[in-house]
């Protein structure tokens, strides 16, 4: 199995190097015709995620979308699905970083109650604390 780096996903994705994209493109064309899938970390999906909001000015709706399908791709593997379908859900109705969410929800996952932050936008939400209280 192979591991996709934030780059090679940013490119088949937003398709803005011409070379690079068909590279990335030729790479997931051959796992799927070899029946061999990719894996993408969540580092790599919380990467891809700033890179889209921060460099590329994707909305929240329009990143939301293109994580569903990724993650819905047969030839994509991820190390905890169920907790990156939740941390999307999160980032899609919530005020925090995608990344935010995928604390949390890893954080859940190891027993935890509660994240604590700084982060007051977070602090508004289930299951954040401020470090002191």
């Amino acid at each position: 199995m192979i591991a996709l780096d934030t780059n090679v996903l940013v490119r088949f994705v937003v398709e803005d190097d011409a070379r690079q994209t068909a590279a990335a493109a030729k790479l997931i064309d051959r796992a799927i015709t070899d029946d061999q899938p990719l894996f993408v970390s969540t580092i790599v999906l919380c990467e891809f995620v700033w890179v889209l909001s921060g460099s590329y000015r994707v909305s929240r709706p329009e990143i939301g979308h293109v994580l569903r399908e990724l993650l819905r791709v047969r030839h994509l593997s991820f190390d905890t699905p169920d907790q990156l379908v939740r941390a999307l859900d999160a980032f899609l109705h919530g005020k925090g970083d995608f990344a935010d969410y995928v604390i949390r929800e890893h954080g859940r996952t190891a027993g935890c109650d509660t994240v604590a932050t700084f982060d007051r936008a977070l602090l508004k939400e289930r299951g954040y604390i401020a470090p002191g209280t």
